[in-house]
Parts: C-alpha cells; sequence; structure tokens
C-alpha cells in the first residue's frame, strides 16, 4: 500500500484547531480587501446619485483597477535599424556558448540573446562536465543589468579614462619596486589567465599571486594535493555508487562545487529493481538530508567520532542511536566494495584524507581527471592578511574577490588595507573593498568578456561576449596585457594559446561555437605555493586546528552554509534570488539562525504566525570569542540536531547594494580560521523579527490526500501498483469506481488524439529542490519580484514553487498512541527522535497543472482562461478582470494576482522599473498589468516556435525538441516535457510507469502535469 503517512508544511499544522491553518485552507486571501481606502467617506457616497464609475467602486475596487489599468498601457516606438547587423534577425533568438566562472560557480552554458541583448541563460548539453547551472547561474543574466555597476575606471575618488588609470597604475608599479605587492584573486581556472599572470609576476617580481576562495576547500586541496601531487579536488560520479554515506557534505548544495546532482538523480530512479541508498550524517537539515534514505542528526564534534569510525575506527563514545547507525553504514559500505562512497565536509585536512583514503577504490571517485574550481589556500591568505596588518605587505591588487566584506576580521583588514601604498581592485560595482581602495578598474561582467577555464582537466571551456560592454569597462586580463606592454586584445592572447597548446590542430571556430573542447593539452591552472606565512595562527597542513573550536565546553556548535539563492554573496544585488524562497525553510529576503525545538525551548525563542499566515520569530545576539552579532533573527527548524545551530554565509551586504536588497546579517565574522563549524554562545534579544516566508502559503485549500505518494523499494519491487501506488475512487450507483473510470466524468469528452497534446512530468526521486526551473521561470516569462513586505502577505509571483512537506516515519496518530500504549517499564526510547524532531522531506515543483476538466475556466465570467486543443490552459490577459473566481476555484492555488503594476512602478524599485533592468525581459512575453491573474503558460512560446520551425523546414518534430523553461532548466532529469500523442516519446512513456500519479487526482480536473512517486531504499545492514 502507499505511505500513510501525515505531510506537513509548518510546525503550525500539527497544532490542534489551527485558526491561521484554518483561515489559509477556507480563504485564498487571508488579509481583508482594504476597500475603505478606495471608496473613501461611504456616508458621502451613499447620499450622492450613483454613477457607473461608484458602481465599478462598490462591486469591488479590483474590477475598477483592471478597467482602469487597461488605460494605462505605456506606449513603446519601435526604431528600425539604420545598418542592420548580419547575426541579428528582429524576433529570432540567437545562442552563444560560453562558461561561468565568477570563482565560486563555474558552468558551461548557452546565453539566449533577442536583439543583441542576453535575456536568459540555459545549459549547454554538449558539456559533459560543465559544472552546475544552477538557480544564480541562471538569475546571473540580471546581474548583467545591474543599475549600479562602475560606469568607468577610478584614481582617488576621481572618474578618468583608461589612459589616465594606465599612467596612474604604472607609475604606483615603478614606484613599488622591491616593496611586497599582492595580487590577491579569486580561482579562475583559467589557463591563459595564468599565463598571463606569471608573465606580469615576472616583469613586477616584487608582485605575488595568492588565490583567496571566499568560502575555502583548502583542506580537501590540501589532502588532495598531498596525496595525489596536483592542488585539485576529485570528481565524484554518484551515479556509480550503490552506497553513498555524508559526514556533514551538501552535496546536492555546494559542497566542493556542486554539480554533483545529475549523477545522484541518476542513482536514485529505479532501475531494474535497484536504487542506491544514502545515509547522511548532518547537524543543519539541507538539500542533501532531505533527499537522504536514512538522516541521522549528528553535531560537528559527533561528525569527527562518525568519520573516524566510518574510517576504519570504533563508534565508541558515541550516543546508542548514532552508534548504531554508524555500524550499520559502515557494514554497508563494506558490503558495497568498490560501489561505496563517503563524503564529508569537515574542513580539516585529516578528515579530507580520512576520506580519500576510503574512497581510493571507489568506481564513484575521479582522481586522475580531478576539479579546478578551488586553489585557495588558508596559510597563503593568511599570511596576506596578516602582513596587510602588520604592514610588512605595502600594495595590493585585489580581482574578483570582495576581502574587506568577506573576511573574519573585517574591521582590522579594512583599516590596514586604507593604509597601504597602492590599493588597485578590479570590480564590477564599488563594494566594500572597492569603494575603499585608491584606484578601481571598472571590469565588465562575464556576459560581455571574453576567457577560457579548465573546470575538469582536459574538458576546456570558452568564454565570449554576448553584448557589447554596457559600460567603460575592461577585463583584468586587458589591463595586465597593457602593463606588460602585450600589444594584441586578450581575445588574441586566449586564441594564440588555444592554438599553440590545446586545440591539438583542431579549428578555433568550432571549438567557440561548442563552448567546450576535450583535449589531452596538460595546462596548469593557478600556480599556489602553500607557504607557511600563516602558520601560529592558521593550522599548517596536517593539523587538525579548524575544530579545534569544537573541543571548548558549553556553547553552541555553529555550522555555516552558502545558501541556494545568494551563495557566497556576490549577486546580493541580484532580486531574483533575493526573493527564492530557501529551498528547506521556505523564507526569501533573509538569512537567520536555525535552532533545533529543543534548544529554542530551553532559550526561550518563539516562531509564530499572526493572523495572516506571516511568520514572525525572535532575535538572538551571537557570540563568539570578540565577535559579535547582535538581532540575528532564529527559524525553529524540524531536523536541526540538539546543541547545535546553522547560518547562511553572504547577507548582510551594503555597499553599492541598493536598499531593498540590503538584507540579513554579516555571518563572515563568524567564519574564523576559514573553518564552517564554530563553538558560539547565544542569548535570546528583545524586538520580533518579521520573516517572508511561505511555508504556510498555497496549502491547496486543506486537502492531504494524493499530494505526496511514497513508498519503499522492497514494497515497490515485491506488490502490484494498485498496491503501492493506488488510484482513488469514487462512488458511482452505490459501488466504488477508479475516478479514471469514464463513468466519473461529468465532463463532455473532446478529441485530445488530434495534433499535439502536451504533458509535463515530474519525478519527485529526482527532484532535489535546487530551485534552477524556478529562476529559469522568472526569466523566461518576465515574473515580475514583489519585494518583502508583499510576500508576507502571500503575494509573491512565481509561477513556479517547490512545496517543502516534513512527514514522520509514521502517522502522528499512530505515534501518539505508541506513546500512550508503552508497557510500564518500557523505555521511551521507542520514540526517542519524534517526527517533528527529524523528519523526512520531500520536494515537489507545483505550477498550473493545465488541467483537461479545470475548474478555473468554469468560474470566468469574461472567458479569460479557456482550454487550448494542445493541452494548455490559457490565459487572455487583456480580457481578465481580476474577480479572482479562478483562483478561489483552482485546488492547487497556482494563480497568481497582480495587486500593483510592478513594471515601472518606483514602489517596486527591482529590474523592471529601471530601463538598464528592462532589458533582460523576454519580448516574446508580455508584461501584465494591475489587476489581472497570471499563472504557468506551459511556455506556450517556446512550444509554438518548436511547431513553427518545423514546419519551416518541413519535417517532423523529433522527441526531444519540445521544452519549458522548467524542464530545460532542470539538471537532474526530473522534469520531462513532450507530445503525449507520439506514443514513441519519453514523455508517453513515462505516463504509463507504474510511479506515475497525479497530484489531488479524487478532484477529478485530468492534470495535464502528472508525477512519479518517491520510492526510498530503506534496507540495513
Amino acid at each position: 500500500m502507499a505511505s500513510n503517512k501525515k505531510y506537513w508544511k509548518s510546525v503550525e499544522e500539527l497544532k490542534e484547531d489551527s485558526a491561521i491553518v484554518k483561515a489559509l485552507q477556507d480563504n485564498e486571501f487571508v488579509t481583508e480587501i482594504p476597500t475603505d481606502e478606495f471608496l473613501g467617506n461611504k456616508e458621502a457616497l451613499e447620499t450622492s446619485s450613483t454613477t457607473r464609475r461608484d458602481f465599478l467602486k462598490y462591486v469591488g475596487f479590483t474590477t475598477a483597477a483592471a478597467t482602469l489599468a487597461a488605460c494605462e498601457g505605456p506606449v513603446v516606438k519601435s526604431i528600425p535599424y539604420v545598418v542592420q547587423p548580419d547575426e541579428i534577425v528582429p524576433g529570432v533568438a540567437n545562442y552563444y556558448a560560453s562558461t561561468m566562472a565568477d570563482g565560486f560557480d563555474f558552468a558551461n552554458i548557452l546565453v539566449k540573446t533577442r536583439e543583441g541583448r542576453p535575456i536568459k541563460i540555459e545549459r549547454n548539453d554538449l558539456a559533459v562536465n560543465g559544472g552546475s547551472v544552477n538557480a544564480r547561474v541562471h538569475a546571473s543574466v540580471l546581474s548583467l543589468y545591474d543599475k549600479n555597476r562602475l560606469t568607468g575606471p577610478r584614481v582617488d575618488g576621481a572618474e578618468v579614462n583608461w589612459a589616465e588609470f594606465d599612467t596612474a597604475v604604472a607609475q604606483k608599479l615603478d614606484a613599488m619596486a622591491g616593496k611586497d605587492v599582492v595580487l590577491l584573486t579569486q580561482t579562475f581556472a583559467s589557463p591563459s589567465t595564468s599565463k598571463l599572470i606569471s608573465e606580469f609576476t615576472a616583469k613586477y617580481p616584487n608582485v605575488r599571486h595568492v588565490v583567496y576562495d571566499t568560502v575555502s576547500c583548502s583542506g580537501a586541496l590540501d589532502a588532495f594535493q598531498n596525496k595525489y601531487g596536483t592542488r585539485a579536488l576529485p570528481d565524484y560520479d554518484f551515479s556509480n555508487a550503490d552506497v553513498i554515506v555524508s559526514v556533514g557534505a551538501d552535496f546536492l548544495g555546494d559542497w566542493q562545487g556542486g554539480s554533483y546532482s545529475k549523477g545522484y538523480a541518476q542513482g536514485r530512479i529505479p532501475k531494474n529493481g535497484k536504487i542506491s541508498r544514502h545515509i547522511q550524517f548532518e547537524a543543519n537539515l539541507t538539500l542533501t538530508g532531505g533527499k537522504a534514505d536514512k538522516r541521522v542528526l549528528a553535531t560537528p564534534s559527533q561528525q569527527v567520532q562518525i568519520l573516524k569510525a566510518l574510517a576504519g575506527g570504533s563508534a565508541s563514545g558515541l550516543p546508542e542511536n548514532i552508534a548504531d547507525a554508524v555500524n550499520k553504514a559502515k557494514a554497508q559500505l563494506q558490503k558495497a566494495g568498490s560501489k561505496a562512497l563517503l563524503v564529508t565536509n569537515l574542513p580539516d585536512v585529516e578528515s579530507q584524507t580520512m576520506a580519500l583514503n576510503f574512497n581510493a577504490n571507489s568506481e564513484a571517485m575521479d582522481v586522475n581527471k580531478p576539479l579546478f574550481i578551488r586553489q585557495g589556500s588558508n596559510s597563503e591568505v593568511m599570511g596576506v592578511v596578516n602582513g596587510v596588518i602588520s604592514g610588512s605587505i605595502k600594495g595590493m591588487i585585489t580581482v574578483g574577490v570582495n576581502p574587506v566584506y568577506s573576511l573574519p576580521n573585517t574591521a582590522e583588514f579594512a583599516e590596514a588595507y586604507q593604509k597601504l601604498e597602492m590599493s588597485i581592485a578590479f570590480a564590477m560595482k564599488l563594494d566594500e573593498t572597492a569603494s575603499l581602495a585608491k584606484m578601481v578598474a571598472a571590469t565588465p561582467h562575464y556576459l560581455e568578456s571574453w576567457g577560457d577555464a579548465q573546470i575538469k582537466k582536459g574538458t576546456y571551456s570558452l568564454m565570449q561576449p554576448t553584448i557589447r560592454p554596457l559600460f567603460n569597462t575592461r577585463q583584468f586580463q586587458d589591463c595586465l596585457m597593457q602593463w606588460t606592454g602585450k600589444a594584441p586584445k586578450y581575445y588574441d592572447y586566449i586564441k594564440e594559446n588555444w592554438a599553440a597548446s590545446i586545440l591539438e590542430g583542431g579549428s578555433w571556430n568550432k571549438a567557440l561555437e561548442a563552448g567546450v573542447l576535450v583535449s589531452s593539452a596538460e595546462m596548469t591552472t593557478e600556480e599556489v605555493n602553500p607557504a607557511n606565512e600563516g602558520a601560529g595562527v592558521m593550522e599548517e597542513s596536517t593539523s587538525n586546528g579548524a575544530l579545534s573550536a569544537l573541543s571548548q565546553e558549553g556553547g553552541y556548535e555553529l555550522t555555516l552554509y552558502t545558501s541556494t539563492g545568494l551563495g557566497d554573496g556576490q549577486q546580493a544585488n541580484n532580486p531574483w534570488l533575493q526573493e527564492f524562497p530557501d529551498p528547506i525553510t521556505r523564507a526569501s529576503w533573509d538569512n537567520f539562525l536555525t535552532v533545533s525545538a529543543a534548544d529554542a525551548e530551553a532559550l526561550g525563542l518563539e516562531n509564530y504566525h499572526v493572523s495572516n499566515g506571516a511568520l514572525n520569530g525572535s532575535y538572538v545576539k551571537i557570540t563568539m570569542g570578540n565577535v559579535v552579532l547582535e538581532k540575528v533573527p532564529v527559524i525553529i527548524q524540524p531536523g536541526q540536531a540538539k546543541g547545535s545551530v546553522g547560518m547562511a554565509l553572504g547577507y548582510g551586504r551594503k555597499a553599492a547594494i541598493q536598499e531593498e536588497m540590503q538584507t540579513g546579517i554579516n555571518a563572515y565574522p563568524l567564519y574564523q580560521n576559514f573553518s564552517n563549524v564554530q563553538k558560539v554562545s547565544i542569548e535570546k534579544a528583545s524586538g520580533t523579527h518579521e520573516f517572508a516566508c511561505v511555508q504556510l502559503q498555497s496549502t491547496m485549500a486543506g486537502r492531504s490526500e494524493d499530494i505526496i505518494k511514497d513508498t519503499t523499494l522492497e514494497i515497490f519491487n515485491t506488490k502490484d501498483k494498485e498496491y503501492f501506488n493506488a488510484v482513488p475512487v469514487t462512488d458511482y450507483d452505490h459501488s466504488a469506481i477508479s475516478v479514471r473510470d469514464k463513468r466519473a466524468d461529468i465532463w463532455s469528452p473532446f478529441d485530445e488524439t488530434v495534433g499535439h497534446h502536451f504533458n509535463l512530468s515530474i519525478d519527485l526521486n529526482a527532484c532535489t529542490g535546487c530551485g534552477a526551473c524556478v529562476i529559469a521561470c522568472h526569466a523566461e516569462n518576465n515574473v515580475p519580484v514583489v519585494g518583502k513586505e508583499e510576500v508576507r502577505k502571500f503575494r509573491d509571483m512565481h509561477w513556479l514553487r517547490i512545496d517543502r512537506y516534513y512527514s514522520a516515519g509514521e502517522t502522528f496518530k499512530e505515534e501518539i498512541e505508541t506513546l500512550e500504549n508503552l508497557p510500564a517499564f518500557d523505555s521511551y526510547k521507542v520514540i526517542e527522535v519524534p517526527a517533528y524532531e527529524n523528519p523526512q522531506v520531500a520536494f515537489q515543483p507545483v505550477m498550473c497543472q493545465h488541467c483537461n476538466h479545470a475548474p478555473c475556466e468554469t468560474v470566468c465570467p469574461v472567458a479569460a482562461t479557456s482550454h487550448g486543443r494542445q493541452g494548455q490552459n490559457h490565459m487572455a490577459y487583456n480580457r481578465c478582470v481580476g474577480t479572482r473566481y479562478c483562483a478561489n476555484n483552482c485546488p492547487y492555488k497556482v494563480r497568481r494576482f497582480n495587486w500593483f503594476l510592478y513594471s515601472e512602478n518606483d514602489e517596486f524599485d527591482y529590474n523592471m522599473n529601471n530601463d538598464l533592468g528592462r532589458m533582460v525581459l523576454n519580448p516574446d512575453v508580455v508584461v501584465r498589468s494591475r489587476g489581472v491573474m497570471e499563472k504557468c503558460s506551459m511556455c506556450i512560446q517556446m512550444t509554438q516556435k518548436t511547431i513553427l520551425d518545423a514546419k519551416r523546414e518541413g519535417r517532423a518534430i523529433k522527441d526531444g525538441e519540445f521544452h519549458t523553461a522548467c524542464s530545460s532548466a532542470c539538471e537532474t532529469g526530473a522534469m520531462v516535457f513532450g507530445d503525449v500523442n507520439d506514443k514513441d516519446s519519453e514523455v508517453s512513456r513515462l505516463k504509463n510507469d507504474d510511479r506515475m500519479y497525479h497530484l489531488l487526482e479524487n478532484v477529478g480536473t485530468k492534470p495535464n502535469v502528472f508525477y512519479h512517486m518517491i520510492v526510498k531504499n530503506t534496507s540495513e545492514a
């Protein structure tokens, strides 16, 4: 049978008869419509004669607003090209292969341009080892149109031209001869840049190159370098692992650069009766922990013991439940042999070496072709920091890094930085470091730049500009060429370098067109010499200093992490990412401290929902030595290990960040010794924080049946699908019939077999909740950003949301009965970890289900929403008068109402309010006005283009050609879109799979979106 678990989104739902949950179930919009503000003086209106305008006011302000808004449409004049560029055809998109490499995210991509404007990022399917095209990579196109970007170079705060800037730099470099100057850069993973830097430091021997990774992987790099002689990270193919054990490693998130989701998902889809077994030991509830078959709560100090036990030691000294889980996991790893994989995020070299040694014979780990996406050395960076503070370093050039913001001891460093004789900052914006630098070089966005990268050994990729530079900017590499007296541009330098070393006789143009090239050429990336200049302050590569703080008595163990939205904080001024809900907490526009329910109770902390469902919470003060963070908001997180807390890096930025995006608390001061685990003290502070959290939104009108379906691998392999995936039944003529039976249908059918009929398949086993689809939908469909206050009122405009559900191992009713019926002398260990302390997690993408029997269509009084022949549920925006009947009648709660005009409105100062930001808009999709409903269109503009292209070329459409923004963005293959009338198509095969079910199928809406149920591998050793 299918699972009888109770699924829930928020702790609030566990409270019996919660008035807030009831209100959210009963009402589409909980907040009362403020009609008084619009109607003005009611008494005066009643005594006056009723005009048509007054009548509209009485009927409801939305109707009037929609009517008036229809007259507000802006007039935009098109100006034809005087001389049209050959490569630009109005109305036709161009695609360019390129590479994103910002030091934190590395990915091979395709850039979609319209009329010379980059408007969307896609995956480059030719790149097999091309990094992860995650939510941040998709959103990076919007960062190109950031109105806060620098418009030109500066010297001593004054704008200058590049000739004046070059002269000033040359004079300063000559004057600094013999003095210690550091070139502090991000990881470029670029063979051409590395060569150029070597030539620059050869001309200026007093300049030394140091690589600084804002979020360090130094322990893993040191371990790999000690064992294999190369400063790199091992690559992992999780599809080759039968048993995966992770000790604190969020490998579906940003662990060691990410990019492991695809391989993991391949091993999680049942094939031949098998799926991989995944066990997770962690403190914070992560994306990876949420997908695990078995998740064990363990603080960072316990994780150290767990790793040692798994790698051959003993589990003695650990709590009984953890020791038992470790012994079982250890047995399964041993049984799996070369199909076993052990990974960890503990920051010290010893732990990383243990994992490397354990995986030495694993088929899932690749050490021959490692990753070059992290190159920093903690000891070298700390040596630079100490040198700047002590005054021994006299000059600094920073490229792609922002140390004044991201170093742990920012105040001390910032003061010393300003006293440097020479400080040059290469930056896109006047960030925290650039604003203090004596000279600032305005750099272009990567979509305006040339470059190359070697993300994985033997796989090279190119970066090419997709638009002319918007401002008077120049690449760092072009500046180096200017300062070393080289004549050609950096483009020529790359081309010559590739011709001599990488192409191996191949074509440059073909490599540029494909974006990637597999070559046997041996090219070095950043040269880093692990110096011991920071010894005494930082641990040396053989010590265990990174974890020394955990041995201190008292306090809480803090795990620092990077959020799925903001990462290391480079794109903090990106409204798409700020409004992106965290996959676990479902909160946006914030970072916060996550604490367990037990610790929250002990500290007197609380989260509570106000009358409209919005979440509020307590503040705490965090103390760690001399570091004090005031007013840190708290979220009580199910699944947080007792005695541990978690906090995201990348927030709290102020410089060159517009006011609305200055969110959260900067947690980098807690990142001491570049270790992600720390010991901190916490005490409650006064005040209440208001979160923009959507976890209680869209409760599907209180329905709970047939939303998430799951089963175990054993049941899936041994029972018929009627047992584990039963179809709901309804009553017909005093007997039960399937809801799929034609007799259960009260609609007049129409022929769906003619032409195309589109369906979208979503595999919940493969979906990791990463959110790339959400951002891709934003970019493709011009979805507006509404801001924190509107999100708090549940007015976010996301066409696609990823619901996160918690569940118990059994139903709560059974859990309570278990407790009540315990024999007198039995231990309460039967239920030692209640479901809400360590819940199972499920992620479910939900968009308009494009129902064939759509309840929204029957209630629209103006036929604004209707059904198309190809199965899509259409919206005619010009017809919509904003009655919102459709939203009220939709059981999936996927329709979004335009409460405001979000474009060209000063109240919504995001990308749609300025000319530069609006350049990202897709001209194929209309920008909706105030007072109308909008929702997922199943990317009809994309499907129609595919049909028209095939028609023009006189050919049949092949399977795999149809895409939506979400399906093309999904790296794991969880989303598959296609034509079910093509019986040989992948989507047609998936629709007939045993795991297929429809969301709320008992309602009878017959959706064109279907899901594949979750299968967990619960086998123990």
